[in-house]
């Protein structure tokens, strides 16, 4: 029987190796679509072909070709898809000049012929269209699903203008590379431009790009600041060289050398690949943004700038005035050599401002990098098909560069602003201990060196720090003890005893791990170690449990299992009461682990009370954290109080990781139950299935941030936050010992 195919979203678009911005934006959309929702759901491509000869090489993603000007095949793609069951909808990306007819009519029967739902992405939308213009495009939005606009000028342009219903039309805006906000210096040096200062422009040349002006504006720059270099980078636009050849990229050339300005201007003729584009961006001072048309919707090369996090100047064309803000940087007019020096020299001379508004470029795009576009876009689809709510998300493939990092010869550093370490912030017993877990379960399961020494480099610390007759849970960045803040370290004790619990569980690990481990192990269990918190006490039982199940006869064990096992069940027996079945009066933080730790010891022990409360509780928890087909962590400003309102906000990695562990458990004490699918929603909550829409992982630089607020993440990704997706992706993939 052959196997069923997985539901489809058909793009029409161009499509790469035919070059230009609305290819490679349906590249990068069919791309990073695939990495998210790959293992449920695909995204195949009918390219528009320019005429009946012009052919390219396609990939294998392009299911079917179009002659833009042939009304025929546009009726013939329709009905091919029309007997496509797994097809469910159509994404069409529209822009004018390829589709045929007068201003693209020619895709109006598609349109017609087509019987699946369908979203229009409008890539230009010019606020004085011709009557003709205007009649196609409100024809095709008024047979389409969904409208997307890609501006909040576009949207009301849609609605004013073209007279589209205002419910049909969705901002979803152009996407843009995940990348690690970096300082300039590697990228310089692997591009042989140390020591100079870059400006960049980048994108398909024609002359509707303005870099003229730009250049024009030179001289004067580079008699103040000699060290300036302008990358121009880009191949000629293929309709540009069709119609005049590498007339416009000669007149440039032609007036760098009239200028003067050889050693200042570079021109690098190629399409570049994603990682060759990364390495001009991350090396870049300053983007200039030199569009000519004033109603240009839409800029993919601007979007990218901004993303990368430089600031920039450009021209005041329509996308720019929405998103180069004071904030990011400066507009200048159109053909304005004078603007474009001023505004250059204004940002060569002040550093401090240049690289404010490289950081405020960065946070304000991060709603909008590819894989947050393509969750929005998914939304979009669901509206039409409701089908396509509940496809899964792809786990991202287990990284360690963050981890790494963020640590040190000493130790793992607590926290960073946004990816780079803090290490001001000095080191603590919890991080250190979370992150030894998490390098030991990421050697059973992957293998390799690198966990290894990085389980060495946390076992080292903790060895420093860990010992009960002088336990020291916080260091700074002097490396010296210094008091914990809380002035209770009950709960890093807990989690030490845990990780160093389940370094002697984990088979296969090198003497020079396992001897310290279990030596430092040794002396917390000879100290007899007593809890009075609800979460120390459920690390302990949660590591000590999983040691004896792999099979330790040490005989300390157990009495420390049913020790706080039982003081976990009387205290939740006395907060108890109508519609609270909770061990405190307050939901806080990590409080799957609560609920684990009483479901690893009943099922360890045999014993029927442990497992029910610890059933109780987590049924119970689920019902406070599950809403509406998302995990909603309890916000910890204010926490979940009996008899007090619920917070939304700031929700935190770490309670996500506990879900996820907690339910874990459950899934494999009741497979029949819900609680495996469970467990995979509450992992999706790092994969932006939470309520802002947005991932909480960072896929560029294997972090997490530090948290989800009412209206943007915490872009900080500390060690708390890191280690807690990583074990949660790990017990994703089945890499946790049984307790």
């Amino acid at each position: 029987m052959p196997k069923e195919k997985k539901r489809t979203i058909m793009v029409v678009s161009t499509f790469p190796p035919r070059e230009c911005g609305l290819a490679k934006y349906s590249m990068y959309l069919s791309s990073w679509f695939g990495a998210i929702f790959g293992d449920g759901c695909e995204m195949r491509v009918t390219a528009m072909n320019r005429d009946a000869v012009s052919r390219f090489r396609y990939p294998d993603r392009v299911d079917m070709q179009i002659n833009q000007e042939s009304p025929s095949e546009y009726v013939k793609a329709a009905q091919e898809i029309n007997r496509l069951p797994h097809v469910k909808l159509v994404h069409v990306q529209h822009e004018f000049g390829i589709y045929g007819g007068e201003f693209g009519s020619h895709l109006l029967k598609f349109t017609e012929a087509l019987e699946k739902p369908f979203v229009i992405n409008f890539h230009t939308v010019l606020p004085e269209p011709p009557d003709a213009m205007r009649s196609v495009v409100s024809e095709l939005s008024r047979q389409a699903g969904r409208v997307i606009a890609m501006t909040g000028t576009s949207r009301r342009l849609l609605t004013d203008v073209f007279h589209v219903n205002e419910d049909k039309v969705v901002v979803v805006p152009h996407g843009n590379i995940p990348m690690p906000h970096e300082g300039q210096a590697r990228a310089k040096a692997r591009l042989g431009l140390s020591g100079r200062t870059v400006l960049l422009t980048f994108g398909l040349l024609s002359r509707n790009k303005g870099i003229e002006y730009v250049i024009e504006s030179l001289p004067e720059i580079v008699r103040r600041h000699p060290e300036v270099i302008y990358l121009v980078v880009g191949a000629t636009h293929p309709d540009a060289l069709a119609g005049e050849g590498e007339t416009y990229r000669q007149s440039l050339v032609a007036k760098v050398y009239d200028l003067g300005l050889v050693d200042n201007v570079r021109f690098y003729d190629e399409f570049v690949s994603e990682e060759v584009l990364q390495s001009f961006l991350h090396a870049c001072d300053i983007y200039v943004s030199t569009s000519l048309d004033p109603n240009q919707a839409v800029s993919g090369t601007l979007s990218f700038a901004l993303g990368s996090g430089r600031p920039v100047i450009s021209t005041a064309f329509a996308q720019a005035r929405e998103f180069v803000t004071p904030e990011t940087g400066i507009l200048v007019g159109f053909r304005d050599p004078r603007g474009y020096s001023d505004a250059i020299g204004q940002l060569l001379e002040d550093p401090e401002r240049r690289a404010w508004l490289g950081g405020e470029a960065f946070a304000r795009t991060r709603c909008m990098t590819w894989p947050n576009v393509v969750l929005a876009t998914m939304r979009v689809y669901a509206s039409l098909d409701p089908g396509l709510k509940t496809t899964r998300l792809r786990p991202p493939p287990i990284k360690l560069t963050h981890l790494e990092r963020l640590t040190d010869d000493f130790g793992m550093l607590q926290f960073s602003v946004r990816n780079q370490p803090n290490a001001a912030s000095g080191y603590t017993v919890d991080d250190n201990a979370r992150a030894l877990i998490a390098a030991v379960r990421h050697h059973s399961l992957v293998g390799g060196q690198l966990s290894l020494d990085l389980a060495d480099t946390y076992l080292g610390f903790l060895g420093q720090a860990g010992h009960p007759a002088a336990f020291a849970g916080m260091f700074g960045k002097d490396r010296r003890p210094e008091p914990n803040p809380s002035g209770n370290q009950d709960d890093a004790k807990g989690r030490l005893i845990m990780a160093l619990a389940e370094v002697a569980a984990i088979g296969g690990l090198p003497p020079s791990i396992i001897g310290p481990s279990c030596s430092l192990l040794d002396e917390w269990l000879d100290s007899s170690p007593d809890f009075d918190s609800p979460r120390a006490a459920a690390f302990l039982v949660i590591g000590l449990s999983v040691l004896r199940r792999a099979g330790s006869t040490d005989s300390r064990l157990e009495p420390l299992i049913v020790r706080h096992c039982d003081r976990l069940a009387g205290w939740y027996e006395a907060q108890r009461g109508e519609d609270w079945d909770w061990f405190e009066p307050c939901i806080s933080y990590s409080n799957g682990t609560v609920c684990e730790a009483l479901l690893s010891g009943g099922r360890l022990m045999n014993n029927p009370r442990w497992s029910a409360i610890g059933r109780t509780t987590l049924d119970f928890l689920v019902g406070v954290t599950f809403r509406d087909g998302q995990y909603v962590a309890i916000g910890q400003n204010g926490w979940c109080h009996r008899d007090g309102p619920r917070s939304i906000y700031d929700q935190q990695p770490e309670d996500a990781a506990a879900m996820v562990s907690a339910l874990s458990v459950m899934a494999e004490i009741d497979p029949s139950g819900p609680y495996a699918s469970l467990r995979r929603t509450a992992f999706e909550w790092f994969l932006g299935r939470n309520t802002l829409g947005q991932f909480v992982y960072n896929v560029a630089t294997g972090g997490c941030y530090d948290g989800l607020g009412e209206h943007a993440v915490n872009l900080n990704q500390g060690a708390e936050s890191t280690v807690a997706y990583l074990l949660a992706r790990l017990a994703m993939e089945g890499a946790r010992p049984e307790a």
